[in-house]
């Protein structure tokens, strides 16, 4: 017996059947690519002002050690300790009685010794006195004269003087205590703050590479800015002004294998006091194409090689073995490995490999690039 399906049947199931390859033909049209994804950065090549941060101290622009020359009791201090003071502002009076009476009787001697030359001068020229005698007495007067001077000098030496403007510190002696000439311990210290010494560090690997790259060209002198210092303070702020670099030493320390750079800095507010920890930021030079390259998108082989994964024009992986030594904020400066135009992968690292085409899209875990920032050795 056959069996014929009835008209209903029928068009349920060719619409049952259209139903099913509608759903497949959808379904293969939003099926996702099987190509990885990766985030990239396309790189660019821009000015950047290469320094280096160095840790040092503040020190005074001199320094002066106030001692007495004479000797005596103390019977006033005329300053305040922590105050400005002047070069030749007065700071302590030493008792001044018993050279004012030394003064006083060299001046006499002195009176006498010169009327007694007078006097023989006129009288060797009649011969009633001898040459030896008045020769004799115009060596007494002349003895006479510097003994006075000495006396003078003595007496001014009561009157303890500041020998730089700058801040005095605390005094280590006070009225009635007993001074003596050449003593050891001063009385009272004063420092020049403004402007102010920075003394640091470099090590000499540093210079040479400084130097080649400068003489290779790679590096630009900074014109004006070269000689410029940056200030980072303790708490990391900047410092409201620049300074300058000064000098630097000769010789390398053969302990440290380091050289020592010094820097003025202005110091209006006396902001700065000797014997701070600072962070001096020097710049080196000028690159004008340089390459910075996210931190995410280097990594390194086993061997410590900084390398990268890029993607080429055929959206094929291509690995890149870098030179970089320094971090620049989030960053690397690439010397060589990268250049500009390259899209480095930051996003997707671990699911790629060199020679596999891969689908790319902007990345998402990258800051906007850094035109300029303190370049800093690589750890």
């Amino acid at each position: 017996m056959s069996f014929k399906p009835t008209i209903p049947a029928l068009v349920s199931s060719i619409a049952l059947a259209a139903l099913l390859l509608g759903g497949c033909e959808q379904q293969t049209e939003q099926a996702p690519s099987d190509l990885p994804k990766v985030g990239i950065v396309t790189l660019e090549a821009q000015p950047f002002a290469q320094t280096t941060e160095l840790p040092g101290r503040t020190a005074a622009y001199r320094i002066a050690e106030v001692r007495p020359q004479v000797n005596g009791i103390i019977l006033k201090r005329l300053f305040a300790e922590g105050s400005e003071v002047k070069a030749g502002q007065q700071l302590y009076q030493i008792d001044p009685a018993t050279y004012e009476a030394t003064y006083k009787s060299a001046l006499a001697a002195l009176q006498s010794s010169k009327a007694l030359a007078e006097r023989y001068k006129e009288l060797v020229a009649d011969q009633a006195v001898s040459r030896q005698e008045y020769d004799q007495a115009q060596a007494n007067f002349l003895r006479d004269q510097a003994a006075l001077e000495s006396a003078q000098i003595n007496l001014r030496y009561t009157k303890v003087l500041a020998p730089i403007s700058g801040r005095i510190g605390r005094s280590a002696v006070t009225e009635g205590a007993l001074v003596n000439n050449g003593q050891a311990e001063a009385l009272a210290v004063i420092q020049q703050l403004d402007p102010i010494y920075v003394d640091v560090t470099q090590s000499s690997k540093d210079i040479l590479r400084l130097r080649k790259e400068l003489a290779s060209g790679k590096l630009q002198k900074a014109g004006e800015s070269a000689a410029k210092v940056k200030l980072k303070l303790e708490d990391g702020s900047l410092y409201a002004h620049e300074g300058t670099l000064e000098f630097s030493e000769v010789s390398v320390d053969a302990g440290t294998g380091s050289v020592v750079l010094r820097a003025v800095f202005p110091n209006p507010e006396h902001e700065l006091l000797p014997g701070m920890f600072v962070h001096a930021q020097l710049v080196e030079g000028l690159q004008e194409q340089a390459i910075l390259a996210p931190q995410q998108g280097v990594t390194r082989d086993p061997s410590g090689t900084p390398i990268a994964l890029v993607v080429n024009d055929d959206n094929v992986v291509e690995l890149r073995k870098l030179d970089a030594e320094r971090t620049v904020g989030d960053r690397w400066l690439v010397n060589s490995g990268l250049k500009a135009g390259d899209r480095l992968i930051t996003e997707g690292l671990q699911f790629v490999q060199p020679g596999v085409k891969v689908e790319t899209m902007p990345a998402g875990n990258v800051t906007q690039p850094i035109s300029a920032a303190a370049a800093q050795p690589a750890r």
